[in-house]
């Protein structure tokens, strides 16, 4: 059965696509779900327009990310946590954290785990086709 996929589902397609399932798949799961609607002419349509959209969204994302970027490249952005005398963090620093930090999205920042020690760290940041660091510095309360 050929839907076009209203939303992003892992393995399966992301939004404004049209995609071949299973019937029991399309009629049980991505439906019911709102994740899918039947492939239409209309839909179709419809899914074209969401994927253009889409797209420009994404380009604009690009730009806006690459000019924050450059912006914070020079800048050190300063965490303060409660710490014990040895300099482990009670609570870590972790992507999420980071992301809303500097307003960029969390897939951007590639952190292998959260930081849990007193210190400066180098964060690299990665989305499309913007590259960068951007200097973190964690302190005791």
């Amino acid at each position: 059965m050929k839907v076009v996929m209203l939303k992003d589902v892992k393995g399966t397609g992301k939004a404004g696509t049209v995609v071949d399932v299973k019937d029991g798949h399309a009629i049980n799961f991505l439906i019911p779900q709102k994740s899918a609607i039947p492939a239409t002419p209309e839909a179709i349509k419809r899914a074209e327009t969401i994927q253009k959209a889409a797209a420009d969204r994404k380009e604009l994302d690009a730009k806006l990310i690459s000019e924050r970027l450059a912006s914070l490249a020079e800048d050190r952005i300063v965490f303060t946590k409660k710490a014990n005398e040895q300099g482990h963090l009670y609570d870590a620093v972790d992507a999420k954290e980071i992301a809303d930090k500097v307003s960029l999205p969390v897939d951007a920042i590639s952190i292998e785990r959260p930081f849990k020690e007193l210190g400066t760290f180098e964060v690299p940041v990665a989305y499309g086709d913007s590259f960068g660091k951007i200097t973190i510095v964690v302190e005791a309360e």
